[in-house]
């Protein structure tokens, strides 16, 4: 039975192929909302609503599959103009594709270390780029997926890309900070959300065992519900409201942050 609040709104979910991802885009689709399924490849996303229909009997007209790599800035531009072209308004963007950072230091074709692209300037980008489809609608919001390892960061402003000293788990973290503090961004309506621990790809990060996807899911999907009020910058530990990382709600940061990202970004202020 579709859910009376979801089922007029079209929700973007990133990185949507597998665990958290897939399931919120399952969760939100059976309660009969229309959902964006992104993809880092075209086949991908097709595969992943391919399945949603056959495996979750969701109607095929409520799914619509999009691709970006990104690790290619200019696929999430791409992937922003094709959805501000052909979609009326956005009510949602669940900003969830993420990696774990490599074992050795990686550097994208953009010039960035890779899970700061993937997991933050991707979605930075993205979200800008999409400002004028979010609707501002009671409800429109940005959903940032983010991780409780956002405490334990701290960013790197001469050295965002860690060239001088690189780690994986303070690189990890140290872009989960940064989609945690751009949640405060007040260009947006936006929350962070640390889903819990969960059994995905990037569970090796945390921990040896965790819940299942779709329970992370579910504290994503609550998030989406205009009926849920929320505070812009406001951050969850699973469905309980905390205080982030004292760095996530000082405007010098966030200010700080948008300047940084719209230069590795190639945006102009």
């Amino acid at each position: 039975m579709p859910d009376s609040t979801l089922s007029s709104r079209t929700v973007l979910v990133t990185g949507a192929t597998s665990g958290i991802g897939y399931e919120t885009a399952r969760q939100l689709a059976e309660r009969g909302a229309t959902v964006l399924v992104h993809g880092r490849t075209a086949e991908e996303a097709q595969a992943a609503t391919d399945r949603l229909v056959a495996t979750a009997g969701i109607q095929a007209a409520q799914l619509h599959p999009y691709a970006a790599d990104f690790s290619h800035l200019e696929e999430v531009e791409m992937l922003a103009r094709s959805i501000v072209s052909t979609r009326q308004h956005l009510d949602v963007l669940v900003n969830n594709a993420g990696m774990a950072a490599p074992e050795r230091h990686t550097v994208t074709a953009d010039g960035n270390e890779i899970a700061f692209q993937v997991n933050f300037l991707a979605h930075y980008l993205l979200t800008c780029l999409l400002e004028p489809a979010l609707t501002s609608d009671p409800g429109g919001r940005v959903v940032n997926v983010s991780s409780a390892l956002h405490r334990t960061a701290s960013i790197q402003w001469s050295d965002p890309n860690r060239a001088r000293s690189y780690s994986r788990l303070a690189a990890y973290a140290q872009s989960q900070l940064a989609l945690t503090v751009f949640a405060a961004d007040p260009r947006v309506t936006a929350v962070s959300v640390h889903p819990g621990v969960c059994d995905t790809a990037l569970l090796p990060v945390y921990a040896h065992k965790g819940v299942s996807p779709a329970e992370g899911a579910a504290h994503v999907v609550r998030l989406c519900d205009p009926a849920v009020e929320i505070v812009n910058g406001a951050y969850y530990d699973r469905d309980a409201r905390i205080a982030p990382a004292p760095a996530a709600t000082e405007d010098r940061t966030v200010k700080r942050l948008n300047k940084l990202a719209d230069l590795l970004v190639g945006r102009s202020a």
